[in-house]
């Protein structure tokens, strides 16, 4: 048996589909100097067809799952497309005299090298991006063609050492059942694309390609993390036990759709959506969101060469407000610096960008950027139910100087006579361990809070959560993020106002009961996620989550919580409770 990262919920069972990660091998050729203008030609023949490729794998991939999932190909052509690499590739082949594919390949080496030097996280993952699109360009110059991952076999389970984004969207989807990776984290590309096709997957199991060959039998537990090779017979009945019922709790789920999320002895909480474009509001609409709880808004700004007007925003929001009408609409103001920066804005390069200039400190920073998205968010305001929040706020000086700025983004309204919202409500992010401590002072002064737990875990453990060395020590079950959620709900209930979670622990099942029995007011999850944490949440009796989480807080450490949620998970969803 191997232990993974869990990345995707779920059992699978079927046969090994061992994909190699591909070793081209470039031949080194000299060439004449009558040769290059043939040569040039047959590297522009590969970049024409390489990104037609990759243009049918975007519209492809934005077709069957969404334009978001489709977008992480708009990457890999702009690497295509930078014009600095393809003019040191003609430049040097010009130079150099050697064949196409060699030059090219050793001027992408260089890139790679360079990225790898670098300190920041984001960028060092580009490198992903660059080795894809320089594969498939290399495969075109070669004439090769890639393993085909079209004629996979049914109920077979990918074991790879990892997966390109390009690798999941060209699958025979339908014949695989499971993906098992040596490498990557609960926020990697086979991560993201396996909870959005709802295949179980297990991520960061080292070297489970080396243990495995083509035809073995494999068990995936997406849940608890665990792979069994060959298992016994009686561990294969087991999960065939579990995976029935499993997939009898799925078929239940649309019985589901139209009823509140409440629980069993009548406790009701909301159960919302996670947007970032607004073209997924027809899914989530069609999954029985009840509103949306956050709209990412950051992503509004990037793939553009300018910075968007008022009246872009403005369309936007009413666009979005007007399709979730008579639910609420939770708009997040610029979230960006990070890992999400423009090239528009003049933001230094930084030793610590996740804890630097970004989100509400870069808003603050920049006021004219900044009102002109809460003038449009005001506007928007208008015509529906609509909530504003500020990322990433630690002190109550940040929130005083933000709403400072919205009251000047009123009065500028007011001037112009421009109708706006007179009652929208204003919250906060929790999402820094300053925030989560002083919860009690700030829920004075907002109408309502919404956890954001991916920084929050973070920044409270001391881990970066895109570092696969230390993912183990990303435990969302932590003793010290449960007292900190505790602190944070029970903080925002003494002063009336309402406790909701949109980070990604607020989408995972297993913690469902848990989040419930703390006493969060509202879930916004992806869309995927909606209807299985509303079956759950009308699984349980509130009493017994309340007792659940009296438990979770006598334990000492994430890994006794976790055993003791997934425990409970399993109940719910197994029929065993």
């Amino acid at each position: 048996m191997f232990k993974g990262i869990p990345a995707s919920p779920g059992i699978a069972i079927g046969k090994v589909y061992l994909y190699n990660s591909e070793d081209i091998q470039v031949p080194k050729v000299k060439i004449r100097v009558s040769d290059i203008p043939s040569e040039i030609t047959r590297f522009e023949e590969a970049l024409i067809k390489t990104r037609s490729e990759l243009i049918t794998i975007r519209n492809n991939i934005s077709t069957e799952m969404s334009t978001k999932h489709g977008a992480i190909f708009n990457a890999h052509l702009l690497v295509l497309e930078d014009r600095t690499i393809i003019d040191e590739v003609i430049s040097r082949l010009r130079d150099q005299k050697y064949n196409v594919e060699y030059v090219f390949e050793d001027v992408l080496r260089k890139y790679i090298d360079a990225f790898q030097k670098m300190d920041d996280e984001y960028l060092r993952e580009r490198i992903t991006d660059i080795e894809d699109v320089g594969k498939r360009l290399l495969r075109n110059l070669l004439g090769k063609k890639k393993q085909a991952l079209l004629d996979i076999p049914p109920k077979s389970i990918v074991v790879a050492y990892d997966l390109a984004p390009s690798d999941t969207a060209t699958m025979h989807r339908r014949h695989i059942v499971g993906f098992v990776t040596d490498i990557g984290g609960k926020t990697s590309h086979t991560a993201i694309m396996a909870k959005s096709l709802e295949i179980p997957a297990v991520v960061g199991l080292e070297n489970i390609t080396e243990n495995v060959k083509n035809g073995d039998t494999l068990i995936i537990d997406g849940t608890t993390g665990h792979v069994y090779l060959n298992p016994a017979r009686a561990v294969v009945t087991q999960y065939l036990k579990e995976q029935k019922k499993l997939i009898k709790f799925d078929k239940e789920l649309q019985d589901i759709r139209c009823l509140p999320a409440q629980t069993i002895d009548g406790h009701r909480v909301e159960l919302a959506a996670n947007i970032e474009l607004p073209d997924e509001v027809p899914a989530i609409i069609a999954h029985g969101a009840e509103g949306i709880g956050l709209y990412r808004t950051e992503y509004f700004y990037m793939n553009r060469a300018g910075l968007p007007t008022e009246e872009e925003h403005y369309q936007a929001y009413r666009a979005v407000i007007d399709k979730v009408k008579p639910n609420t609409l939770t708009i997040r103001s610029l979230d960006l610096g990070g890992d999400k920066f423009l090239s528009q804005l003049d933001v230094p390069k930084e030793m610590n960008p996740f804890l630097g200039w970004r989100a509400i400190r870069l808003s603050l920073a920049k006021p004219e950027l900044f009102k002109v998205q809460l003038r449009a968010v005001l506007r928007a305001s208008a015509h529906g139910k609509l909530r504003l929040m500020y990322p990433m706020i630690s002190g109550v000086e940040e929130l005083e100087a933000a709403n400072k700025c919205l009251d000047e983004a009123r009065q500028e309204l007011r001037a112009k006579k421009i109708p706006f919202g007179r009652d929208m409500e204003v919250g906060v992010m929790i999402e820094v361990p300053s925030a989560a401590i002083i919860a009690d002072i700030l829920a004075s002064r907002v109408d309502f809070f919404s956890i954001g737990t991916n920084d929050l875990i973070q920044y409270s453990l001391a881990v970066d959560r895109v570092n696969e060395k230390i993912a183990y020590l990303y435990e969302p079950a932590h003793p010290a993020v449960l007292r900190l959620l505790k602190n944070i709900i029970d903080a925002g209930h003494a002063k009336g106002i309402w406790v909701g979670m949109c980070g990604e622990m607020a989408g995972e099942l297993k913690y469902a009961p848990l989040l419930l029995g703390l006493g969060l007011d509202e879930f916004s999850v992806p869309p995927p996620s909606l209807l299985k944490i509303k079956r759950i949440i009308r699984s349980v009796k509130y009493e017994d989550a309340k007792n659940l989480v009296l438990r979770a807080l006598e334990l000492s450490t994430g890994k006794e919580v976790e055993a003791l949620v997934s425990k409970r998970f399993r109940d719910i969803v197994y029929g065993v409770a």
